[in-house]
């Protein structure tokens, strides 16, 4: 595979101001790193506020690139890399750890205690470390993974997403044969929570919302009830859907005050809380009743343990659709419209994947 000097990409040099350039040095990849010859990059729900404010630890403006959800090929290998080949098809999760502190050592890389130490190891791609919104992005092995042929790149750029959400069942102990399973929440994440529940056994699956064609395609991907937020109390319709008792477990993953209160005030007794969407701002909890009924609460961040695996290994098993949920794409070259499109919903937006 012929290599080029440089690249187009996309870089951000300060606050907001996301510039297109085609002469960035095409990174060259390091010992145990692959160099990824990208095909496409999704749009994550923080790469806006990436974009608006930067991110703790991140490249000098003008060198940054961000975006984590890229699928490839890989286009050259680091020193001692082995088990990956020229043109392997590839998707990447965003976090590698540094493999020497506690918690790496616990397999817990995504809460590296080194966050944002190049020196040490730590990578975090697309935040800490540039990303994919370019010809070429170098990643460390560790956090690459091969994509089945019966996953487009495409749709493999949803892999970052789904493993998000199968760790935040992971995180609460999986999901037992026929249990009730609500999820509160009904964005790419939710949705791909949805589906996998579906897949790892759940019975009844509650799916809660604002947005009546997000519900509709949550029926689609598994969802049994739906609950319009807007129309209907989320506790007391749970409440009359379980006879009283409430969820077994609950996925959060709206990310609102709201829905981190709902999902404590629909759990059974001795249920599982995943905390999956990332806050804006505190949510005042009962956590008297979170005591008192035995509940477990469990924070999920990003798609640790090797939940991409997992995934990867789930979606090409039962060889699910992800079409819908990737609505739009835009070559590299017309970022700023994708950008604008995935902020404002415009045209249904769910899933908008950018091509370099």
């Amino acid at each position: 595979m012929t290599i080029p000097e440089t690249m187009n990409a996309a870089v951000l040099y300060g606050e907001g101001d996301l510039r297109l350039v085609d002469d960035y040095p095409v990174p060259q990849p390091e010992a145990g790193e692959v160099l990824i010859h990208v095909a496409a990059c999704a749009i994550c729900g923080s790469d806006p506020k990436i974009l608006a404010h930067g991110w703790p630890n991140h490249p000098p403006y003008g060198q940054f690139i961000f975006g984590h959800e890229y699928t490839g090929r890989v286009a050259a290998l680091g020193e001692g890399v082995t088990g990956f080949e020229i043109g392997d098809r590839v998707c990447v999760e965003p976090h590698k750890g540094c493999g020497i502190c506690d918690n790496c050592r616990d397999g817990l890389y995504n809460t590296c205690l080194n966050y944002g130490d190049r020196s040490k190891g730590h990578r975090h791609y697309g935040f800490s470390t540039n990303g994919g919104y370019a010809e070429y992005a170098c990643n460390h092995v560790n956090s690459v993974y091969k994509v089945p042929e019966s996953i487009s790149l495409d749709h493999a750029t949803l892999l970052t997403t789904a493993a998000t959400s199968l760790y935040g069942i992971r995180r609460i102990g999986g999901i037992e044969a026929g249990e009730t399973v609500a999820v509160l929440g009904p964005g790419a994440i939710g949705l791909m929570g949805v589906l996998l529940a579906r897949l790892t056994g759940a019975g009844t699956i509650i799916l809660t919302g604002t947005r009546a064609g997000r519900l509709e395609l949550g029926r689609a991907l598994g969802a049994d009830v739906t609950i319009n937020v807007r129309e209907e109390d989320t506790v007391e319709r749970i409440s009359d859907l379980t006879g009283g008792i409430g969820a077994d477990a609950i996925l959060e993953c709206s990310g609102t005050t709201p829905g981190a209160i709902d999902a404590v005030g629909c759990c059974k007794k001795n249920g599982r809380i995943a905390l999956v969407g990332i806050y804006s701002e505190p949510a005042p909890l009962d956590v008297n009743k979170v005591v008192q009924w035995n509940i477990t609460l469990a924070g999920s961040k990003a798609e640790g343990e090797r939940s991409m695996a997992q995934a990867i290994a789930l979606l090409s098993r039962h060889q699910v659709d992800l079409s819908p949920l990737v609505t739009h794409t835009f070559p590299l070259d017309q970022i700023h419209d994708a950008f604008e499109t995935a902020e404002k919903r415009l045209g249904g937006a769910l899933k908008v994947v950018v091509k370099p």
